[in-house]
């Protein structure tokens, strides 16, 4: 195997990586507004709709 195809295997794995990253960290800061923004927030309404989730994950509401 050359140096080429090695560095352009290596550019492609990077890629790759990169557009994996953007939605597995949108879908993490997804998840912690949601545990946590809905667990501490004053809305009853916001409150009640994610209450079985929090539960569920072990976070405690009340």
């Amino acid at each position: 195997m050359s140096t080429d195809s090695q560095t352009h295997t290596s550019s492609a794995q990077v890629q790759e990586r990169s557009a994996a990253l953007v939605p597995a960290i949108a879908a993490l800061f997804l998840g912690v507004f949601v545990i946590f923004g809905a667990g501490f927030a004053g809305s009853e309404t916001l409150h009640n709709a994610a209450h079985d989730s929090r539960h569920a994950f072990a976070f405690p509401c009340h």
